[in-house]
């Protein structure tokens, strides 16, 4: 597949891209040079290539969670500015 100059001018211009003749140039080059490139690697035998999602293996680096008692709520609301019923006492945003 190959794109010419007036595929490459579309696509700035879908983009909003102002280009100059120079630039379409260049791009259409490039761009050609990205899809030939594709190609080869469409020839490629992955068939015996399992689908993976990441090239290395992943595995979850969480730790497991456990339940534990927590801090006191008393020494919990200690430190805060105000505070009613045992809970934090902050102002009323609308």
């Amino acid at each position: 597949m190959s794109l010419t100059k007036a595929e490459v001018e579309h696509v700035a211009m879908l983009a909003r891209l102002a280009l100059t003749d120079d630039e379409v140039a260049m791009y259409t080059t490039q761009l050609n040079a990205i899809l030939d490139y594709a190609q080869r690697l469409e020839a490629l035998d992955t068939s015996a290539v399992a689908p993976t999602a990441h090239v290395f293996p992943l595995h979850n680096v969480f730790r497991d969670d456990v339940v534990r008692p927590s801090m006191e709520q008393a020494k919990i609301v200690a430190n805060a500015p105000e505070e009613e019923d045992g809970f934090f006492r902050v102002p009323r945003i609308v």
